[in-house]
């Protein structure tokens, strides 16, 4: 309703949420805090993000509430923050979260000074007072209480929990080695879930940097359970509910150990993740299913997550009809009326009862065929083409109905995840439409989302978001680095040098110890944060990590094999505490230890030779393409020739080459 608050104006769906609510919100901002200033009150920061379940229940209980927003108005300036557009602000206080109450989550409440400085710090308050849980209204009479007759205590302890954020863990003096690898995988073995795949306990995620870890180093004779662990919870995950059968894509997490029941929110950063990890688990011949499973993901992105312009939304939500997951689950006369005859077998396939495994309701789940198929004495390939064509007919029921919401909010760096899982994937997959689409994106990310000379954060409609933090550089830099190895285009190579050297002017730290989320001209928060925590998505110092080494690989500059070194060092600082939460620093670590081999296949017909190069997950090659006449925009071309009408492959270390070889066999020998 116009007139309640500042957000009408957003750019962002999820503060668009909260335009009608009638809180007096404010969006982050000088505004904001001049407000408060003026008016002596502290903040009230609310963090969230559209899709977010837990944040719309909230946003219902209490947002929505005339009572409670009358002492949010009377008692605070209200801010509201997408965590997806201003992460620097997320982390700052999220890490207040932590230090002051063990844990962490979305919605995020955090009470400040009207200096910025945090007091106090939640998630989810309910709207009634529970078991070891205040109601939201008991908690904002606390903090207001404790503010009048308590402020220069309040203020203390705001100054002393912003000293403590401003402070950052050190990286490590050297360069770790092997060992550290070893430890790491040691590590994971014992968290891994030998049942159903997948680390730890519920809720349980996909974990992706973990498992490209253990993918990555699957060859090592010290690490003979990693591969197996990878492909037992691709399995695992692929049978469960955390898989949308009907319309494809992962959701975030699953609530139980058996991936049975999600979260339904599904999220582009994880998708394109899993892409990647589908198609590279498959490419060592473990599975033909899963490269089955990558192209459903694909087919996914595309057909849900593509907007008309190119770029890829961000997410879908868990909620739709007032209630959470209504859009994705059946009841089991709907499943068997899909299935007709065959319903029997069919609803035991899809593990489909009666009473349901969510709220009255069925979560689907493809259980082994040939099990089921012999309780049913059926052949295994009837029961699975009854299952699919089941599949088929509650697509269309489903089709009918209201869809979650999608944030049409496109982030720069979950499309440089897109753009390099697709580009990977159309290698693996022999699928030429995925590289279409990957160049179609890294065009639209380098052609719309940039302005005043830099990258944006975010766009949404022709708006563009805050500029773009270093995660945003790091991950199109990966994805421009695919498109070339893909396409051979050296255009892309360029592209990706430009964003890797942006991202260096801007965000490595001038004492050698990594990178910082925010640029050195960003606005100033109480810490400026270093992110080097690989959960979901590989962070901003590993992303950056792995640019560098693409850059080292490609030029043979020292300068990128200095700063790779410093990235790596302050990632690998917290790896004997917690390995899985630096998973892809230690995959990066691992590809530079290989150590990395750079190829050039120069010539007027490569095709052979490159299907040696690209028959196998080799994450230790960076491959460079030419037409044989020793030039380029790629220095590891400068002087690979090859005679006119022929091929040639120079296998190479530190720029080093063996003997260039036209022969096929010669190169896998050279590559094993």
């Amino acid at each position: 309703m116009p007139g309640h608050n500042r957000l009408g104006d957003a750019s962002s769906p999820y503060l668009l949420q909260h335009a009608g609510n009638p809180v007096h919100w404010f969006e982050w901002g000088d505004d904001a805090f001049a407000a408060a200033r003026e008016r002596g009150v502290p903040i009230l920061l609310s963090v969230g993000y559209a899709t977010c379940h837990w944040c719309h229940v909230m946003a219902h209980e209490s947002f929505e509430d005339a009572g409670i927003a009358e002492l949010m108005n009377r008692w605070f300036v209200s801010i509201k923050v997408d965590r997806e557009e201003r992460p620097d602000v997320d982390r700052v206080y999220m890490e207040a979260v932590q230090a002051t109450t063990g844990r962490g989550g979305w919605p995020m409440t955090v009470f400040l000074t009207p200096g910025a400085e945090p007091f106090f710090a939640g998630t989810y308050f309910p709207p009634t007072d529970r078991p070891g849980h205040p109601s939201f209204r008991r908690v904002l009479e606390a903090i207001h209480e404790a503010w009048e007759q308590r402020r220069p205590e309040m203020e203390e302890q705001g100054r002393r929990l912003a000293a403590a954020l401003a402070v950052e863990p050190p990286a490590l003096a050297a360069l770790p080695g092997r060992e550290m690898l070893e430890r790491a995988y040691a590590a994971m073995r014992d968290e891994f879930d030998p049942r159903f795949g997948g680390f730890g306990g519920a809720p349980k995620f996909p974990q992706a940097p973990t498992l490209e870890f253990l993918l990555r180093i699957h060859r090592e004779a010290w690490a003979p359970q990693a591969l197996p662990m990878v492909v037992a919870t691709l399995r695992a995950m692929a049978s469960g509910g955390i898989r949308d059968h009907v319309g494809g894509g992962f959701a975030r997490y699953s609530v139980d150990t058996a991936w049975s029941v999600p979260h339904f929110e599904k999220m582009l950063y994880d998708n394109a993740q899993l892409l990647r990890l589908y198609a590279h688990a498959a490419g060592p011949g473990t599975d033909p299913s899963l490269a089955a499973i990558a192209a459903e993901i694909a087919d996914y992105m595309r057909a849900d997550l593509l907007l008309p312009e190119g770029g890829f939304a961000s997410g879908e939500d868990a909620d739709s009809e007032g209630a959470e997951g209504t859009f994705y689950v059946f009841t089991a006369d709907e499943v068997a009326a899909a299935a007709g005859s065959a319903a029997g077998p069919v609803l035991a396939g899809l593990g489909v009862t009666a009473a349901g495994n969510f709220e009255g309701r069925n979560v689907l789940s493809r259980r082994h065929p040939g099990t089921v198929a012999e309780n049913w004495d059926l052949d295994p390939a009837e029961l699975e083409a009854e299952i699919d064509a089941t599949i088929a007919r509650l697509r269309l029921l489903r089709h009918g109905r209201p869809r979650p919401l999608r944030d049409d909010k496109v982030v720069a760096a979950w499309n440089g995840l897109a753009v390099r899982a697709l580009a990977e994937a159309s290698i693996v997959l022999r699928d030429p439409a995925l590289l279409d689409t990957a160049l179609r994106t890294a065009g639209f990310v380098l052609d719309q989302m940039v302005g005043g000379g830099r990258l944006h954060r975010s766009w949404r409609r022709g708006r563009l978001g805050p500029p773009g933090y270093c995660e945003d550089h790091a991950a199109m830099a990966l994805g421009c680095f695919a498109l070339y190895q893909a396409s051979g285009e050296e255009s892309w190579f360029g592209a990706g040098a430009d964003l890797a050297a942006t991202m260096v002017d801007r965000f490595a730290d001038p004492s050698g110890d990594g990178f910082f989320a925010t640029a050195h001209d960003a606005e100033r928060l109480v810490a400026r944060p270093k992110n080097r925590f690989d959960l979901p998505a590989p962070s901003d110092n590993s992303l950056a990590a792995e640019a560098l080494l693409h850059m080292a690989a490609f030029t043979g500059e020292s300068r990128w094999w200095d700063l790779l070194d410093s990235a790596l060092r302050l990632g690998a600082g917290s790896a004997d505490r917690h390995p899985a939460g630096v998973a892809h620093h230690l995959a990066v670590l691992h590809t530079l230890l290989a150590p990395p081999r750079e190829v050039a296949i120069v010539g007027h017909d490569r095709t052979r030779l490159l299907k040696v190069v690209r028959e196998a997950y080799r994450p230790e090659v960076f491959l460079a393409q030419g037409d044989g006449a020793g030039t380029g925009v790629v220095p590891l071309l400068a002087g690979r020739t090859a005679p006119a009408g022929s091929a040639l492959a120079y296998v190479c270390r530190g720029f080093v080459c063996d003997t260039p070889s036209d022969d096929p066999a010669t190169l896998r020998r050279a590559l094993s």
